[in-house]
């Protein structure tokens, strides 16, 4: 009985900052929204009411999907090559994936942001996109390297006696089968990118991603459509977790309804 107490008081305690998001985005605000004065539609229907939140949530989506796309093709390639290859190098390789992911932010912001000045780069969209693939691309790495490492290689020694080339066998037997594990590392990884603010604070410069224009609106009270933007999100992600799950069931039973005929 006790168990059931404390998961239900853990879900509890991890919905209320999103109960509070979602209502708030209905808020008829004023000036802030720390204090709720009253239910309105408007701001969904116009939520780039305030300013700059849009401009802010652009920022957020073409970091995030820039990020995504590098980190997951590099970290695919090298989850590939650490699971099925031996070479020199290869532990050190594998403690130095590790590595972004078990260092504070706060040092990974600090260390890159030294590094961009002494090169004398300028802070702004391609600085926060190579900060955020250094860290994205280590969860992109573990996450596909979990799958590769399920696969049998006969599969592809199969391919290679039906006269595929390495290459045919690579997109026609291996990508197929990899390619849950890609899409489970790039959602990762488009999600830690779009929700990072201290690697971005550091690196950005005057360039303004979502979470930054939270953090600075926080002090006078986040306006509403930031809140809008927030459910919107958090409602989207839902949705495709839900749908991947269903395709996932729906696949499982017909290849199981496939095994009893």
């Amino acid at each position: 009985m006790v168990v059931p107490v404390f998961a239900a008081l853990a879900f509890v305690y991890l919905l209320v900052p999103v109960a509070y998001t979602v209502v708030f985005s209905f808020n008829d605000a004023g000036k802030t929204n720390l204090v709720w004065r009253g239910f309105t539609l408007e701001n969904w229907q116009n939520p780039c009411a305030a300013p700059q939140v849009c401009e802010a949530f652009a920022n957020s989506l073409q970091v995030g999907v820039v990020s995504t796309l590098i980190a997951t093709a590099l970290g695919t390639l090298v989850a590939i090559a650490l699971v099925r290859f031996r070479f020199r190098g290869r532990a050190l390789t594998n403690l130095l994936i590790f590595l972004p992911m078990s260092t504070p932010e706060v040092v990974l912001g600090a260390a890159l942001l030294a590094q961009f000045l002494t090169l004398r780069l300028p802070l702004g969209f391609g600085t926060v996109v190579a900060a955020h693939v250094l860290f994205c691309i280590s969860f992109v790495v573990v996450t596909v390297k979990a799958r590769v490492a399920s696969l049998d290689p006969a599969l592809e020694e199969a391919a290679a006696d039906l006269y595929a080339s390495p290459w045919q066998a690579f997109w026609r037997v291996t990508f197929p089968l990899l390619l849950p594990g890609i899409a489970a590392a790039a959602l990762l990884a488009f999600s830690l990118s779009f929700d990072d603010f201290i690697v971005t604070n550091f690196t950005s410069g005057s360039y303004t991603t979502f979470p930054k224009f939270v953090y600075v609106s926080a002090t006078r009270g986040i306006p509403p459509q930031a809140n809008v933007i927030s459910s919107f999100m958090f409602v989207l992600a839902l949705a495709i977790v839900v749908l991947v799950q269903v395709l996932g069931y729906a696949r499982g039973k017909r290849f199981g309804a496939r095994g009893t005929t």
